[in-house]
């Protein structure tokens, strides 16, 4: 048995296609196949269920595959002692973020981290919270940028920032000339939302139970850039996180911003780790790069200029009872 015929049983696991575990595993699918099988004779039991469409491992070769990426992630930890010892802020981060986060978190943090860490290589992942959790715990991300609260004992919680929520209408919404709002005025609306599996919509749905708001039938939106789009085009009212409406994002002329008097809804973001992980020490030195200025976060510091700001449009390169949304 050696690391290199665990990393095929683990692409296997994954991908549960020969030839995909093969093509992950920059190997022709013959020579996956056979080490596959080698293994099962060396280890005395059948690992795969091998069918004319597609391949299942048997219960033990799941548990083993399991355990075969423990051991491989364990290694990667030993290698990355090593490295770090040598040159403390060189090497690879793999980050996590979620969608309605990174387009408009990274343009502030990553210029700061370049300047700090030149010979670090920050590889972005971008997916929905539980798809980062998954991915941090199987040893695939290194660390993961996530609202809060997450419940998981294994993993160290480093607190960033707190990030309000604006109320976005169309121009021409009964709404559209309030300068604030309290979370009663939302009690007669109903709220544009995202689909099931993004963190954003949890944390709207905090806020219409707060407040006494709805959401919007039938309709369920991808993106953060679609709930913006059919608040342009006059469908409805949504909630915005504070980063998705400043620069380098653009403008849009047919939304209005309104901001919430007193204790905003907000959402809580972390940066997130393994306490196993080699990388702690850097990872804390890392997660200083992204809290961001009080300024960069008050909403009214957006809104300075005009009474109402008009909401930009996303760049393409780019357990308290208070109102704030904490909810993954």
């Amino acid at each position: 048995m050696n690391l290199r015929d665990l990393r095929y049983l683990v692409a296997l696991a994954e991908h549960k296609h020969f030839g995909r575990a093969a093509q992950a595993s920059f190997v022709s699918q013959p020579t996956l196949s056979t080490q596959i099988k080698k293994l099962e004779e060396e280890l005395g039991v059948a690992l795969v269920e091998r069918t004319p469409r597609k391949v299942l491992l048997t219960e033990v070769g799941r548990e083993i595959a399991q355990r075969a990426r423990d051991v491989l992630n364990e290694v990667e930890q030993i290698r990355q002692i090593a490295r770090r010892t040598k040159d403390p802020e060189s090497g690879t981060v793999r980050l996590g973020i979620f969608p309605t986060l990174g387009p408009y978190l990274l343009p502030h943090v990553v210029p700061k981290i370049r300047e700090r860490f030149p010979r670090l290589e920050l590889l972005l992942v971008e997916e929905k919270t539980e798809t980062v959790l998954r991915q941090l715990r199987e040893g695939r991300l290194d660390a993961g940028v996530l609202a809060q609260p997450i419940h998981d004992d294994q993993l160290h919680q480093q607190f960033l920032f707190e990030e309000p929520f604006l109320l976005a209408v169309p121009e021409h919404h009964p709404l559209a000339a309030r300068r604030h709002l309290k979370l009663d005025d939302l009690a007669d609306q109903s709220l544009l939302l995202l689909e099931e599996g993004h963190c954003l919509r949890d944390q709207a749905l905090e806020v219409c139970q707060l407040s006494g708001a709805g959401e919007k039938s039938g309709f369920r939106a991808t993106s953060l850039e679609t709930l913006r789009q059919m608040v342009a085009a006059n469908v409805g009212v949504t909630l915005l996180p504070t980063l998705a409406v400043k620069p380098p994002v653009a403008h849009s002329h047919d939304i209005r911003l309104v901001e919430f008097r007193g204790h905003a809804p907000s959402r809580r973001i972390a940066m997130v780790w393994r306490k196993s992980s080699a990388m702690a020490p850097f990872l804390k030195r890392l997660a200083e790069l992204f809290v961001l200025s009080r300024a960069l976060l008050d909403p009214h510091a957006a809104t300075s200029e005009e009474p109402t700001l008009r909401v930009p449009r996303a760049n393409a390169n780019a357990k308290s009872r208070k109102p704030a949304a904490e909810r993954r």
